[in-house]
Order: structure tokens, then C-alpha cells, then sequence
């Protein structure tokens, strides 16, 4: 979790400001983003608003995070947080004004969400990867063939959106 993540959880108050005070629980403490954040913050459309890139893609990404991967917390507050923070990140991306992405970004959320409920991480991480590349860079023909083919459950989705992503 960054430092401009906590504080922004902290600003939120309630349950968002004591998920920010949460201790790691045996996982690795990284103030670094995960590299989707970066990833889309290093793109053309994330110039100059770099750091509001990274921030609201932590949100959803750590979003995602409490949906899928958060055993420490109750299931159902889990949920609800995971979902505040979605709403947040994408209240910020609107803001900016980038319509664009927004649509990259419901698209990534569904493929996350498809892929989760197929007990597939490995092509939700590829999703992921995909995903935030062309929210920070733009879509291409290659990617919107990769997010059919994993709609639509090919088996090749997997290795489609991971050579998409490299």
C-alpha cells in the first residue's frame, strides 16, 4: 500500500481509514504500486496526472484485491470495501475526464470479475496486465480480440491477453 493510498483512505474516514491502518498480516509491506497502477501511469494519456493515475488504479486494483484474494477480513465487509474503493478509483478517472478509459477500466473490471468467478487468477492477473496497459496507452484491435476471447471463454484468451500485455 503506497503512502498516497493510506492517505487517501484516511481522508475517507470510517472503515477505509482503519483499512489504511491495517497491519500486512504476513504479507510483504511494498510502498511501491503494483505494477498494474505503474503500469497504466506510465502511459501517454496518464501525462503530466501521473500520480492520480497510480493512485486511483491502486484503488481498484487493491479493490479488486478485498473481492478476491482478502481472507483476513470478513467476507461481507470485505466486499463492501472492495467496492468503495472501485466507486473512488472510478469517480477519480471520470473526473479527469478520460472517458476512454473508463470504458477500458468496466471492461477490465468485468473480465476480472468473469475470470474470479471461473476460479482462473492466472487469466485474471492477464486481464489485469492487459488492462492497464490500455488504460494508460489506449486499446488496440489485439486487445479488444483478447477481451472477446476471454468473454467468450476461449481457451486461448489466456496467452492472447498476456502476449497483449508484453
Amino acid at each position: 500500500m503506497t503512502d498516497a493510498f493510506r492517505s487517501a483512505l484516511r481522508a475517507q474516514g470510517g472503515l477505509l481509514a482503519e483499512l489504511a491502518q491495517r497491519p500486512a498480516h504476513g504479507r510483504h509491506v511494498d510502498t511501491d504500486p503494483p505494477a498494474p497502477p505503474r503500469t497504466a501511469a506510465s502511459g501517454p494519456r496518464a501525462q503530466g496526472r501521473e500520480a492520480e493515475y497510480e493512485l486511483l488504479l491502486e484503488m481498484i486494483y487493491e479493490g479488486s484485491r478485498l473481492h478476491y484474494d482478502d481472507a483476513d477480513l470478513d467476507p461481507d465487509v470485505a466486499l463492501l470495501l472492495g467496492d468503495q474503493l472501485y466507486a473512488l478509483g472510478l469517480e477519480r478517472l471520470a473526473s479527469l475526464g478520460d472517458l476512454d478509459a473508463v470504458g477500458e477500466l468496466g471492461d477490465l473490471i468485468s473480465l476480472v470479475a468473469q475470470a474470479r468467478a471461473a476460479a482462473d487468477p492466472e487469466l485474471a492477473a492477464a486481464a489485469w496486465e492487459a488492462g492497464a496497459l490500455a488504460i494508460g496507452w489506449g486499446s488496440s484491435e489485439a486487445h479488444e480480440t483478447a477481451k472477446a476471447r476471454a468473454r467468450a471463454e476461449d481457451p486461448r484468451a489466456l496467452d492472447v491477453l498476456r502476449g497483449v500485455a508484453s
